[in-house]
């Protein structure tokens, strides 16, 4: 009966160990997808900054062009103006006073998407320093973890490669043949 009662303790021992080892494989596997799912959204923050970029290149752009046109409605306004054709200088300003307006606007939003872009960029440098450290904390808590049973030949003693073993008998069998 004492047999029978210490059989069930060692299989419950042994249920015991594989049970910790799977535990401590799936939370192996839970430090990976964590790590991938912060890759994942640091890349997300990498598109939005590009996606700011480029509609800050875009607002640029538009508003060179409206600088350009309220240069040359400007103009319109003096040479009609300076003719004496207040008609003219009516239609030019007409169109002049809202290209103005839009002008305005547009580098309001210029200023919003500068701003957003800077606060983007500190924000993503912040957070690839943090991926950075956690992607060395989950490399050092998956080398703590022990290897799977059967990885190692003894748990103390480190692995050593075949071929190393072949090219250490390699040589001490050249040394012996040396030696004779």
């Amino acid at each position: 009966m004492a047999r029978k009662l210490f059989e069930r303790i060692a299989i419950l021992l042994k249920a015991d160990a594989h049970g910790l080892v799977e535990s401590l494989e799936e939370r192996a596997l839970l430090l990976k997808q964590y790590l991938r799912e912060a890759e994942c959204a640091l890349d997300e923050k990498r598109a939005r900054v590009d996606a700011v970029r480029e509609d800050r290149k875009r607002l640029d752009d538009v508003i060179a062009a409206h600088e350009g046109e309220i240069r040359a409605l400007d103009e319109d306004v003096g040479l009609a103006l300076g003719a004496g054709k207040d008609d003219l200088a009516r239609f030019a300003l007409r169109r002049l006073i809202p290209r103005r307006k839009e002008l305005a606007a547009l580098r309001r939003r210029l200023a919003e998407r500068v701003e957003e872009l800077a606060d983007l960029t500190d924000r993503l440098a912040r957070q690839q320093e943090q991926l950075d450290a956690l992607r060395t904390r989950v490399r050092a808590e998956l080398a703590r973890e022990p290897a799977a049973p059967g990885a190692a030949p003894f748990s103390g003693e480190p692995v050593v490669a075949d071929e190393e073993v072949e090219l250490e008998l390699m040589r001490r069998r050249g040394t012996e043949r040396g030696e004779r």
